[in-house]
């Protein structure tokens, strides 16, 4: 018998993929094999498995959190905006296609059936499967078709948590609200409620937690203190852009594209004590970096045009030119190449000049690459470092000049579409056109490799030639990997949230629930 619990939210952003990973290294603590689930994700955070499927990077660190290899039926559905309007659409880890919202909505009840097939999977192999909505249950135009929230939990028979965010105000009528506007058989799957991101002293919060326990008929099951643990949410980077960036010896600045995927790639960088990291927006905000990284986007050529018409680019190009170090990620790096086409309209059609920072050229075509990776930094100042990580893109880059900016190691790749040979990214000196056989000092540098500051080797390395070049003296400092720090990290939440959260109540609502 599978039991099932499912956290809902008031809104975006009120926490409830930290909880349901808090709950899976609960759960998993207690005894039980206990897996997440999420029937629809929306997120331009995406991970690559290792039979080369696409899933989103929130289940990704709940599977870890659960003690288990990220599985694509963990996350079923995925769409990934490409436009204010529309999405590409991964069904089972695989590129359905793109959809504009209209034509989405019109046909997402027939994805019920790939939903409940991996669900089913799911609790045939694991005793606990805690369920993540999206948005807010509430959202009467959408209830007809749901698939993910009241619509999902009615499906698979499963009790309900919801979650309010406190931090951002108005905990007592987000909660109220979304209850009120439930059906009546809606409203009997909630079996409590848990304010979430606290701050202050609980007692005189009780009177509130009495009274909207009366006005709901709904208990509540905690009140989670805002919690110090260190782990990327999907939204937490609108939380980074209303930061300055923390100053310290280096400086890098990474440039907030419209469309910008995988932010989580520099949460490592973030953890140096020599590296302050900020995200920029405009020519003023880029000021004189010690490093510019241009990041992964999911709409390149659209976001190169924006990055030309508010000056950017030529901030960037003038910093190179003067010595300022230029690296970018997946498609940042075709950026920095010299020519984008697009010849079956995958983007937006057409051919666009690049940057021309690297010798390198890219031609969009309809097979997404999908590899894990694990390569040997082979040029510039992190030569020798060993980074592990995904390729995900829709472009195959062909570079005329420089060398490689990574080699990969025999065995370390494992490819869904494409085999890219043994050789990924370029890197450049920038005061210096080299031949193939070159010295290469890296002041230019592009790889498609997300993750590529995981092992932590890749950090040190580049943390202590930005320290040179400064010169300032380097550091004897080792970043931990990733998965360790993550680890450590969930480890804090779990058990912020076990000592915050009535646990009984939940155990007793999975009991009651269980099929």
């Amino acid at each position: 018998m599978t039991k099932s619990i499912m956290v809902q939210g008031t809104m975006s952003g009120a926490g409830k993929s930290l909880l349901v990973t808090a709950l899976c290294r609960i759960l998993r603590e207690d005894g039980f094999r206990v897996t997440p689930f999420k029937s629809q994700n929306m997120a331009l955070n995406s991970y690559i498995t290792k039979d080369g499927l696409e899933m989103g990077r929130a289940q990704v660190v709940q599977a870890q959190a659960a003690g288990i290899e990220p599985d694509v039926r963990m996350n079923p559905i995925l769409l990934k905006p490409s436009s204010d309007v529309g999405s590409q659409l991964i069904v089972n880890g695989e590129v359905r296609g793109h959809y504009n919202a209209r034509n989405y909505f019109a046909m997402k009840r027939s994805l019920v059936p790939s939903i409940m097939e991996a669900y089913a999977s799911l609790a045939a192999e694991h005793d606990v499967i805690v369920i993540e909505g999206a948005g807010n249950p509430a959202e009467i135009n959408l209830r007809d078709d749901d698939i993910v929230n009241m619509g999902l939990a009615e499906l698979v028979d499963a009790p309900v948590v919801l979650v309010g965010d406190i931090d951002r105000g108005g905990v007592f009528a987000q909660l109220y609200g979304t209850i009120a506007l439930l059906r009546d058989d809606e409203r009997a799957r909630v079996v409590g409620t848990v304010i979430n991101k606290f701050r202050g002293d609980v007692e005189i919060l009780r009177p509130g937690l009495a009274q909207i326990e009366e006005l709901t008929g709904v208990p509540v099951l905690g009140v989670i203190p805002y919690s110090h643990a260190d782990i990327d949410d999907e939204d937490s980077l609108s939380e980074r852009l209303s930061q300055h960036g923390v100053h310290r010896a280096a400086d890098i600045a990474i440039v907030r594209l419209p469309r910008i995927s995988n932010f989580t790639d520099f949460a490592p960088l973030e953890r140096h004590p020599a590296l302050g990291v900020r995200y920029v927006r405009g020519r003023a905000e880029l000021a004189h970096p010690d490093l510019v990284i241009i990041p992964g986007t999911k709409s390149t050529m659209d976001d190169l045009l924006w990055l030309r018409q508010s000056g950017l680019e030529m901030a960037i190009r003038k910093l190179w030119d003067a010595g300022t170090p230029v690296l970018g990620i997946c498609g940042g790096y075709q950026m920095m190449g010299e020519r984008l086409s697009d010849p079956l309209g995958i983007e937006c059609g057409g051919e666009m000049a690049g940057m021309a920072l690297l010798p390198c050229s890219t031609v969009f075509c309809a097979a997404k690459t999908r590899s894990l990776t694990r390569a040997t930094v082979a040029a510039g100042p992190c030569a020798g470092a060993v980074v592990e990580g995904y390729q995900i893109h829709m472009g195959q880059t062909t570079r005329a000049g420089g060398t490689p900016f990574c080699v990969v190691q025999p065995g370390g790749k494992q490819s869904a579409d494409n085999d890219l040979g043994g050789a990924d990214g370029a890197s450049l000196d920038a005061a210096r056109p080299c031949e193939e056989d070159g010295t290469i000092d890296g002041h230019a540098m592009g790889t498609y490799l997300h993750g590529l500051f995981d092992t932590g080797e890749m950090v040190d390395a580049l943390a202590n030639w930005l320290l040179e070049r400064k010169g300032i003296a380097t550091q004897d400092v080792h970043t931990l990997s990733h998965a360790e720090y993550l680890e450590q990290q969930i480890d804090l939440l779990a058990r912020e949230v076990r000592t915050a959260l009535n646990m009984e109540a939940i155990y007793e609502a999975m009991e009651q629930y269980e099929r």
